[in-house]
């Protein structure tokens, strides 16, 4: 395997800057310094009540405490004489800022008193440059969940729990499976055939989140962000416009998401343990054929009918699953030495009989001040995860537990006789898995293991220069085995099946920033950054399969036919930003940057990109003529931005050559071309957008208002391109596609009640984004995940449904066929009958794309004990293509209510039959509105236990769903996180509705 390495001189650049940045900091001249001890409390303006974690810090400074439970801080410092900012930070507070002056008085005592900030719009977030920002001062949107919106979420993984909780994201779950995958699309799809999925950065780190299927589980697979653990995290940043993800170059298209998880603090020990029990359930089952008879063949003018009993094979795969999590975690230190260790075990069941997913992991974070101007902070994360599957075939292979219930009549019974499982399916051509066979003697699972771990050193060598240094490491280990034994109901592997196959992801980034903050004038602030990043990624992925096993055997070398594969794959980045950002009389501020990047992936002509960005924002409210308005609204501020960025996800690491496959010719080892034709001057796809909005807060802060309107134009597409046969290739690889995403985002914050006792906060969420795909090769790309029955259309919305439709009378009435059945519409109509003649003429007969989605967030905390939460979610104006009903409608199979009405005689017999052409029948509404998450949540003190912190919590998540769709869940996709196919329902496992019981006890 040919390996790819950037050009030795790109290396030798990225090292000079290293040491150059590393030279100043040990040149620098200190002054004169003296020990100064500040002391004070800090209290909650609402409450009046002492807040325990408040960081306190010294501005530009690696000089920091938090309080204690009594809001007491004690920080001490060798600083020069002077005067400096006091920093009071504390996540859903507004950050305070006091002045002190350091003098000959060695003792100071600073109290403060810091406000909810209830509209967000203060926030401190880091944007990729070390730099810590406030909301208010950029010129583009970035969005923040804190943890304490995670808690009590019932959810498994960090992207389960975001959904609804970010304006512009569109979050789904595609599988009720209990490691089921999650898809993140921000501001729309940016690409075709590559991964829609934002760039995740945990702690510096930029991570996997790759979704290999290892084996065939029928488009369901587990995406590698269910290995974080939410109890572990902080906050999140999600930067979604391409001007704030432009400094990270060629990855961002897509958006990205920052993770950052939790710190020790100075003080004593705290322990913190939680333990949930959890409850889940399926929401809704499909209406199941219950007629006592059925036709004895399928000949349209044979009507005789004979007595059968129907069976609800639902009932038998389908469980209420039970699961309990754990977390432990003990955080303190001193004031230079803070530390933060946790432990984690989950173990969910699934709702499909045998299924389950198990989590441990152990992660280490521990910070050291060595000097005031030099701290390092070390970090790591071990996760070991199992996941026992059952298969639900249907997309490429013919066997599993879902797939076999919708292939079945339903008028056998699927229960083993003596052991010997039989044949639910209707003939032994059209055989297909009994369902309860996958479930009681297929073996498929899944175990991963993986390390993350970061080292940190940040250096502040003068007032106001910032250094820091990440080096990121994510390596795991993937391995999934399946085993189907000898004598079984599948129609491919009767005589037996085993596979094993694994994957190996070994990330490593080296990250270097530097950021100068300083003021020019009274009125003029200048902060300038510039930052080098070397990245390394390699992929090893092994698999065999092994069909026709012996009669005891199950690994997959013990077949009499053994097909391996091997891939690896070796890819490696190079990046370079700078960035100047002026504020300008604390009013007006101005960004520009732009990055270089190096990527392996193109080649040599187009392997260097440049990607600018240019940001602007006003705050109007801070002149003086607003200064009446302040009471009314104190914050306004105007906000617009440009920037490029790009996506190196659409192609492979050598998928710019014409591969050889080897083969074995008489006597001697040779090889012959793929069917794929390299091309060498292909380069990124690049994503151009344009981004104007305006954040305000009313009502003295208890209203926030946030919109933004943007168009992501994206360039550059990379397609299969359609080769002539004369080539002796099949495609290539070209770009030559574009797409235009435009959509609004808005968010509406506020308090409606705010007492001492009582404080009730209220989000509206409200996201619209229409995309658009272009310059299609023959006007039309078709996916495989869909059956051929979705593609990208130009002149429509990538992963349109595009297929054969009802032929109709000039009323819209349908255009029956000669026996009184629908009929599919052609290319050409007889001119004497009208019937259709000629081939089928497909078109586009549904879009998978909202045209909005929304959600209400409520919450209410009475006191300091009793809290309440609620979380709506609603998508409106999509299709989902129903493939389930397509099939269990069909009298072939029959297994489905719908196929009643033809048993009954109230259509005529052939009717299922001539439906299942017409696809346009199988085109649902699948807009809903959901209740996402409820809790509520009791926090007492009891004497037993000291006065330290007892909290009880019930909490339920997917409780009901409001929605027309026939089928299990409009929100599942059967083809996974696949980019293109979205809204493809063939009997994907539905999202359970979940009840958990949590206990939190902090000592």
């Amino acid at each position: 395997m040919r390996k790819i390495y950037l050009e030795r001189g790109v290396a030798v650049k990225g090292v000079l800057l290293c040491m150059l940045l590393l030279t100043m900091v040990s040149q620098i001249a200190w002054a004169q310094v003296t020990r100064y001890t500040v002391t004070g409390t800090v209290t909650d303006a609402r409450t009046k009540s002492p807040l325990p974690g408040v960081v306190v810090k010294f501005q530009n400074q690696n000089i920091a405490t938090a309080t204690d439970g009594a809001g007491q801080y004690t920080l001490s410092a060798n600083l020069p004489a002077g005067t400096y900012q006091l920093n009071f930070s504390f996540i859903g507070f507004k950050p305070e800022s006091r002045s002190l002056v350091l003098g000959s008085q060695n003792d100071v005592t600073v109290d403060a008193q810091i406000s909810e900030d209830i509209v967000g719009l203060e926030e401190v977030v880091v944007t990729g440059t070390s730099v810590a920002t406030s909301k208010k001062q950029l010129g583009n949107a970035i969005s923040t969940v804190s943890a304490a919106s995670l808690e009590n979420s019932v959810a498994t993984s960090v992207d389960q729990a975001l959904a609804g909780k970010v304006a512009g994201a569109q979050i789904s779950q595609n599988s009720g499976n209990p490691a089921g995958g999650i898809s993140v699309r921000l501001r729309g799809t940016s690409t075709v055939v590559g991964s829609g999925d934002p760039l995740y950065i945990v702690d510096g780190v930029i991570i996997n989140n790759g979704s290999p299927e290892l084996i065939d589980l029928g488009g369901y697979a587990q995406n590698r962000l269910v290995d974080i653990n939410p109890n572990d995290i902080d906050r999140i940043e999600i930067i979604k416009g391409a001007a704030a993800a432009a400094i990270y170059g060629s990855r961002a298209s897509n958006g990205v998401v920052q993770i950052f998880t939790k710190r020790g603090k100075e003080g004593k020990p705290k322990i913190d343990f939680s333990t949930q029990f959890r409850v889940s359930e399926v929401r809704k089952t499909l209406d199941y054929n219950q007629y006592p008879f059925r036709f004895v063949n399928t000949l349209p003018g044979d009507l005789t009918q004979e007595p059968v009993q129907r069976y609800d094979y639902q009932d038998k795969i389908f469980r209420t699953g039970f699961g309990t999590e754990n977390n432990v975690s003990v955080s303190g230190g001193s004031a230079n030495t803070q530390y933060y260790m946790s432990g984690n075990f989950l173990r969910n069941q699934g709702i499909v009989d045998n299924t389950n997913f198990t989590r441990g992991g152990a992660r280490l974070r521990v910070d050291q001040t060595i000097k005031d101007w030099l701290s390092v902070s070390m970090g790591a994360n071990y996760v070991l995860s199992t996941s026992e599957e059952i298969p639900n075939g249907g997309l490429s292979e013919a066997y599993g537990a879902l797939t076999g219930f919708i292939f079945s009549n339903n008028f056998i019974n699927p229960e083993p006789v003596d052991g010997v499982y039989p044949s639910t399916a209707p003939t032994a051509i059209l055989r297909r898995t009994n369902p309860l066979e996958a479930i009681d003697r297929f073996e498929f699972e899944q175990r991963t293991n993986r390390f993350i771990g970061d080292f940190q050193a940040n250096m502040t060598p003068i007032n106001g220069l910032n250094i820091n240094y990440v080096l990121g490491y994510d390596n795991s280990t993937q391995i999934g085995t399946g085993f189907i034994p000898v004598g079984n109901t599948t129609p491919s592997y009767n005589a037996g099946y085993s596979r094993r196959a694994d994957r190996t992801a070994y990330l490593l980034n080296n990250d270097l920033n530097a950021s100068y903050r300083t003021f020019l004038a009274d009125w003029l602030e200048s902060t300038t950054g510039i930052g080098g990043t070397v990245q390394t990624e390699k992929y090893y992925t092994t698999g065999i399969t092994g069909t026709q096993l012996g009669p005891i055997a199950q690994t997959s070398t013990s077949g009499a036919t053994v097909v391996s594969n091997d891939s690896r794959i070796d890819l490696n980045i190079m990046g370079f930003f700078a960035q100047q950002t002026f504020g300008i009389g604390d009013r007006l501020f101005l960004t520009g940057a732009g990055r270089y990047d190096v990527s392996s992936v193109f080649g040599v002509d187009n392997r260097w990109q440049f990607y600018p960005k240019v940001s602007g924002s006003y705050l109007v409210s801070n002149e003086k003529f607003w200064q009446g308005l302040s009471s009314i609204v104190p914050i306004f501020k105007l906000r617009a931005s440009y920037g490029q960025a790009g996506n190196l996800t659409a192609i492979g690491a050598y998928e710019r050559y014409t591969n050889y496959n080897p083969v074995s010719l008489p006597g001697q080892p040779g090889v012959i071309p793929s069917t794929l034709l390299g091309n060498a001057s292909i380069k990124p796809e690049r994503q151009v957008e344009t981004e104007v909005g305006a954040d305000m807060s009313l009502l003295n802060g208890r209203l926030g208002l946030e919109f933004s309107v943007y168009k992501k134009d994206v360039k550059d597409l990379l397609l299969f391109v359609g080769l002539t046969p004369s080539t002796g290739y099949l495609n290539q690889f070209a770009n030559i596609g574009t797409m235009t995403n435009k959509g609004f985002e808005l968010m509406l914050t506020g308090a409606p009640v705010q007492t001492e006792r009582i404080r009730w906060t209220s989000t509206l969420i409200y996201s619209r984004n229409k995309n658009e795909v272009n310059d299609i090769p023959g006007g039309v790309l078709t996916f495989p995940g869909g059956f051929g029955q979705v593609a990208a259309v130009n002149g429509f919305p990538l992963g349109s449904f595009y297929s054969t439709y009802f032929a109709r009378n000039a009323d819209g009435s349908l255009l029956l066929n000669p026996a009184g059945l629908p009929q599919a519409d052609r290319v050409g109509r007889n001119p004497e009958t009208g019937q259709p003649t000629g081939a089928t003429k497909p078109k586009v007969i549904g879009d998978p794309n909202p045209d909005w989605t929304g959600s209400w967030v409520n919450e209410l905390m009475v006191g300091n004990s009793l809290s309440f939460r609620t979380q709506f979610d609603a998508a409106y104006g999509f299709d989902v293509f129903n493939f389930t009903r397509r099939v269990g409608e069909r009298d072939l199979y029959g297994g489905l209510a719908g196929y009643e009405p033809e048993l009954r005689g109230e259509v005529p017999k052939g009717t299922s039959a001539a439906l299942f052409g017409i696809f346009e029948n199988f085109i649902e509404d699948g807009s809903y509105i959901k209740l996402r998450e409820v809790s509520v949540a009791y926090d007492f003190k009891p004497a037993f236990l000291g006065g330290n912190n007892v909290r009880l919590s019930l909490a339920g998540r997917n409780l009901f769903s409001i929605d027309d769709y026939s089928g299990y869940d409009p929100e599942v996709n059967a083809a996974g996180q696949s980019n293109a196919v979205r809204g493809f329902d063939f009997v994907e496992v539905p999202i359970p509705r979940t009840y958990a019981l949590g206990l939190n006890l902090t000592f």
